[in-house]
């Protein structure tokens, strides 16, 4: 076997550990989510992102304390757990959840691209930047992750993006600033765990990080910024304190 696949491999002792409460926090984020959009008339922006949220967190947290092969436990979980609701459709208030009427009549497409996207984002981060990978995926969460909502609530400045099947989309500036803040914020955090920097060069390149994630979310198409802000916020950061 590669090297590189038995890397992503889990062994049974870990799969034993970790699989049960892995998969129920995996049905959790999902269940919560639907019942927010279904029961709750929570907008859907906010609750895909809420999901969106609990899985990168939880990704990164297993890949800081366990390493990759916890994540890769969750990540078969959530691919499975996302190709049956897509199948199932309407029927589910995960889906309900997730599918934007924006994206009409492409929803369940752009529900599977940044399924694809998220998972290529994090197999690539880790072959080139193993050592902070995870930083990526808590960019990617909660850099991410305010960046719609904010949008959709106070967002005047519109621009639009790349986009795949016709569909028309488009960000903010506040939504990209609120990227910006939130992505340096939880970066800097980071790079204080990982090295022997000072606050204010941390804050520096944290601000880097930030401000590049920022600017790759606001140019990616439509679908594929989960792959994209993951792999840069783990390069930048590899970058400059390894």
């Amino acid at each position: 076997m590669l090297p590189i696949i038995k890397s992503f491999l889990p062994s049974l002792e870990l799969l034993s550990k970790l699989c049960l409460p892995i998969l129920i926090t995996a049905v959790f984020a999902a269940v919560f989510a639907g019942w927010l959009r279904v029961k709750k008339g929570v907008r859907i922006p906010y609750t895909r992102k809420t999901f969106h949220f609990i899985i990168f967190s939880l990704a990164g947290y297993l890949q800081f304390k366990y390493g990759l092969h916890a994540v890769s436990i969750l990540g078969g979980f959530v691919f499975g757990l996302v190709i049956l609701i897509v199948w199932l459709g309407d029927r589910t208030w995960f889906y309900q959840a997730l599918a934007r009427d924006t994206d009409a009549p492409h929803q369940k497409k752009f529900i599977i691209l940044p399924l694809l996207a998220t998972a290529t984002g994090g197999i690539l981060s880790n072959i080139f930047f193993p050592q902070t990978a995870f930083i990526g995926y808590f960019v990617g969460g909660w850099g991410d992750a305010v960046g719609e909502p904010v949008g959709t609530t106070w967002g005047k400045h519109k621009y639009t993006v790349p986009t795949l099947f016709g569909v028309k989309a488009s960000r903010s500036i506040e939504g990209s600033a609120a990227v910006c803040l939130v992505s340096t914020t939880i970066s800097s955090y980071f790079i204080l765990q990982l090295s022997n920097l000072a606050f204010l060069p941390a804050l520096a390149i944290g601000l880097v990080c930030g401000l590049t994630a920022a600017l790759v979310e606001a140019i990616s198409s439509h679908g594929l910024d989960n792959l994209t802000i993951q792999l840069v916020a783990a390069a930048v950061v590899n970058y400059f304190i390894f």
